[in-house]
């Protein structure tokens, strides 16, 4: 069985909506996001792990978002107002001075 890398998380937005009949978040970012990002979703009852697959501004897709936009993502589980989005970076990725937990 294969080992996961392990992940420092950055905190990068916040849900302001959840549309469960799309399974689409609504996100406050306060810092940029990617298609292809790996993300991380946690509240209080919350805690969804995936990949950006998509990212939508004003019913448009883009492939990157700037901090400030509210964007919509496709979630694979139900998300809740005010929980914390964080990207998820393997450690191998990062130098040295990038790293904090």
């Amino acid at each position: 069985m294969q080992g996961h890398a392990p992940f420092a998380e950055t905190p990068i937005g916040v849900v302001t909506h959840y549309w469960s009949h799309l399974g689409v978040a609504g996100v406050h970012l306060n810092a940029p996001l990617d298609v292809g990002d790996r993300i991380h979703i946690l509240g209080h009852t919350s805690d969804v792990e995936q990949v950006v697959h998509s990212i939508e501004i004003d019913h448009r897709t883009t492939p990157h978002a700037e901090p400030n936009a509210d964007v919509g993502i496709a979630v694979g589980d139900h998300v809740r107002e005010h929980d914390t989005v964080y990207r998820m970076i393997e450690l191998a990725d990062m130098g040295a001075d990038e790293v904090t937990m």
